[in-house]
This record gives structure tokens, C-alpha cells and sequence, in this order.
């Protein structure tokens, strides 16, 4: 039978949160869908959970970090249990980051809660180990001597995960890209301009007292700066829907005509495919065939179609996009979209356990798999038809290096220009676009348009 902590202290907003990264820890779900489910479970209030929130994505995304600061303070690290080292790097956390928190409420808290899950013995070792930090303060980065692992700490990236982007990118843009993945993540939401315009859904939205501006990024996008934008109006009736800037780049580039025949081959959730169906028309033959290998979000797909008002244009299958050259003709598709499955390094600041879940040799398996689907779909698209492959990730193994393993291969297709605004312009190069996290606070994304030749 466990320990039974005080209510007050199981309520705790500090408590919520270190059992909310313990899960991240132990591999129970992404940070981003776990704190809802944390929130509405501890029924914490909206002032709790701002500060939750803070809490848990401050914690986690600087998880190395954390864990350099607290090294000198702990003579036996493996004697001490992952849970007291997760309090103490929340604890540490809220005293070198947070400055509206007295010092004393974080220390005697972070007391409470060791005494409390453990016994009075773990409650004295978190007030000393805090203490000790309080009057000496955090350790200095210069002390590493390795610049490449120094930077690996500095923006709590693994090792292996620096040393690559740095060859990517180099050691400043990885140290920009690392910094700003600390900074909190924007919420932004696509209109559907058939239904309302952009000038006039800020107004509603402002009505609602949520603070809105026009995306710089996409021309159907809007970013909040404040407010709730899912429980919005235009939310519930359909003329919006959460999504990011980049992702809203996706459609517009397919070229799309009302009478097209288009394929999502890798759809759910669903929100490429619903703003692929803004602009097909029903009545002159547009469709779009929507594809995933699991049943739920199938019925995730579904129902966004439904809320959306685009049902009408959008028929969802079961199926693995690498069987798609088995199940559909030749030459079926005037466009297809191949949103591939990846790493995901691009959603590294909503996500930020990401970076820590990685492995070097992913990059072995994913642009195989990448690969099969292009080949897969390659053969069901029209003569002069267009096929665009995106993803959420910033490696160029996934992205670059898989463009070109498919364009050698297939000589009948070829790159074309990549339709964007003024603001993405700069990161297109050589026909293909990659947002990096920093550049524009977007998610990191990926584009390259291929035609299939006339």
C-alpha cells in the first residue's frame, strides 16, 4: 500500500508537476498531451495552470541543463531516486528562471513534498542540496572545456543531437535554434477564408478578448498572443482550427484546382487534408482521399472534416501509404501530398522531451520508410501532376538527402518552385523550403514540390 500524502500537498501545483514529468520521464505520453489531461485531472484553476505549464516545459526543456547546475551538490547521485532528482531540478528550475516566486516558498515547498512522498530524511536532503545552491549559486558553463559539449548543455540538447545540427548548420544557428526552443510556443489557427476573413476573424477573435494578429507566415493563418483560441466561436463553427503556421504552407503549394483528385497518403489527424478540401468543389468532381493505418484516427480524421464543413470532399481509408501503388491505378491523382512519417525534430519546442528520446540510428531506419511511400504513391500520380513531401523534422537525412535518393531514381519527376510568402522566402533554397524553429517561431518544417513530367 503506498504512502498517503496530505491532500494539500498531492493538490500542490509543484506536486502536479513533478508527477507530470515523471510520466514524461518514464515514457507515459508526449508533455503536450499530457498536460491537459494533468490540468483537468488536479482540476488546477487557470492562474495554477499557467504556472503548471511553465513549470513542466521550463523543467524538461532544460533537463541537462538542470542537471549540470545540480552536480556539485550531490556527493551520491545514484544513491539518490529519479523522483528527488526531478524536485530538486523543478526546484532548481523555478530559482534560476522564475523571479515572481520567493526563494524561500520554492525551498520550503520542494521540503514539503520530499518529506511527504518520502520521509522527513529525503525532506532534509532537498533543503540542504537547496540551500547549498541558494548561497553558492549555479556552476558556470565556462567550466566545460569541450565547446561542442559546453553547447550541448548550455541549450540541454544530447550530445549526439548538437554534433549533428552543428554539421548541419553550424555552431551559432544551432546555438540560436537551441535558445529559442526555451522560449514559450505561440498557438496559431487557420481560418477558412471561404467563410470569413482574415480582417474579420481578428475582430471576432478580439471580441472575445483573445489578442490576435494576422500570420506572417501563411495567409490563412492567425497567431494569439493571449487568449484561448479553441474555445473560440469561430472555433466551434467550424471557420477555424488550430494549427501551425508552417503546416499551413502544406496546401497552397499543392496548386490545387476545384476538380482535382487529391491524395493525403499519411492524413491524420486531419488538418492537411481539410484545408486540401477548401479548395476542391464537390459538384466538379474534387475529392480528397485521406489515409492512415489506425482505426481511431481514422475516425480523428472524420471527424475534423465534420467540424469543418468539408465532409462532402474527403473519403478516409485504412491503409498503409506504402501499399498505396497496390490499391489505386496508374495515373489516378492530379495531386498527392506525402506528409511522411519522421523524427518529429521540428515540434521540438512543444515537444520538448523529443530531443531526449531520440537515437543516432533513427536516422537509419526513417528515410527508408520515407522512401518506400514516395515510391509507393509515385506511380498513382498524373502526367504533369504534382507531389509534395513534407515533414516536422529538420534533419536533412530525412528531407534533402531523401528528395534526392528519389529524384535519381525517377527521372520522369523534377523539383519546382515552392509558393511562399516574403517572410519564408529566405529559407528557400534550392527549390525546397526548411523553416527552422528560430527563424520565424514557427514549428521546423519541411517542403519540396516535384512534378511529375508532361
Amino acid at each position: 500500500m503506498g504512502k498517503k500524502i496530505p491532500a494539500r500537498v498531492k493538490s500542490s501545483v509543484r506536486y502536479v508537476a513533478l508527477r507530470t514529468i515523471e510520466r514524461v520521464d518514464n515514457g507515459g505520453a508526449y508533455s503536450n498531451l499530457l498536460l491537459n489531461e494533468m490540468i483537468n485531472k488536479s482540476a488546477l484553476g487557470e492562474k495554477d495552470s499557467r504556472l503548471f505549464t511553465e513549470l513542466v516545459y521550463g523543467t524538461i526543456s532544460r533537463k541537462l541543463l538542470l542537471e549540470y547546475y545540480l552536480t556539485p551538490f550531490i556527493t551520491n547521485p545514484k544513491k539518490v531516486d529519479s523522483w528527488v532528482k526531478n524536485l530538486l531540478s523543478l526546484s532548481i528550475y523555478q530559482l534560476v528562471f522564475l523571479d515572481k516566486i520567493p526563494d524561500h516558498a520554492i525551498i520550503n515547498e520542494a521540503v514539503e513534498i520530499g518529506k511527504h512522498r518520502g520521509n522527513v530524511g529525503i525532506g532534509k536532503f532537498v533543503n540542504g542540496v537547496l540551500r547549498a545552491f541558494q548561497r553558492e549559486g549555479a556552476p558556470s558553463l565556462d567550466n566545460i572545456k569541450d565547446p561542442v559539449e559546453r553547447l550541448s548543455v548550455e541549450i540541454s540538447m544530447p550530445k549526439w543531437l548538437t554534433e549533428k545540427l552543428i554539421k548541419q548548420m553550424g555552431l551559432e544557428e544551432t546555438r540560436k535554434l537551441g535558445l529559442s526552443l526555451f522560449e514559450k510556443s505561440h498557438v496559431s489557427g487557420r481560418v477558412d477564408t471561404r467563410e470569413i476573413s482574415i480582417e474579420d476573424a481578428l475582430k471576432v477573435l478580439q471580441e472575445d478578448h483573445i489578442e490576435a494578429q494576422a500570420s506572417q507566415v501563411s495567409p490563412y493563418g492567425v497567431v494569439a498572443d493571449k487568449g484561448f483560441l479553441a474555445g473560440n466561436y469561430l472555433f466551434d463553427a467550424g471557420k477555424l482550427t488550430i494549427q501551425d503556421e508552417s503546416s499551413m504552407l502544406v496546401a497552397p503549394a499543392m496548386q490545387i484546382e476545384k476538380n482535382h483528385v487529391v491524395l493525403d497518403a499519411c492524413a491524420a489527424p486531419g488538418g492537411k487534408t481539410t484545408h486540401i478540401a477548401t479548395f476542391l468543389d464537390a459538384a466538379q468532381g474534387g475529392r480528397v482521399k485521406s489515409l492512415d493505418i489506425h482505426d481511431h484516427k481514422i475516425k480523428l480524421i472524420k471527424q475534423n472534416a465534420d467540424r469543418l464543413h468539408v465532409k462532402d470532399v474527403v473519403d478516409t481509408e485504412k491503409l498503409d501509404a506504402r501499399k498505396v501503388g497496390e490499391e489505386f491505378p496508374a495515373e489516378y491523382f492530379d495531386r498527392i501530398l506525402v506528409d511522411a512519417p519522421c523524427s518529429g525534430l521540428g515540434l521540438m519546442r512543444r515537444k520538448p522531451d523529443i530531443k531526449y528520446n531520440k537515437a543516432a540510428q533513427d536516422f537509419d531506419q526513417l528515410p527508408k520508410i520515407q522512401l518506400e511511400i514516395l515510391e509507393s504513391v509515385a506511380p498513382t500520380l498524373k502526367h504533369c501532376g504534382i507531389m509534395v513531401y513534407s515533414t516536422c523534422t529538420i534533419a536533412e537525412e530525412e528531407n534533402q538527402e531523401v528528395v534526392a535518393a528519389f529524384l535519381q531514381k525517377h527521372p520522369e519527376f523534377k523539383k519546382i518552385d515552392v509558393s511562399v510568402s516574403e517572410a519564408v522566402e529566405p529559407s528557400v533554397h534550392e527549390q525546397m523550403l526548411t523553416l527552422y524553429p528560430h527563424q520565424l517561431g514557427t514549428d521546423g518544417f519541411f517542403i519540396c514540390c516535384m512534378q511529375k513530367v508532361c
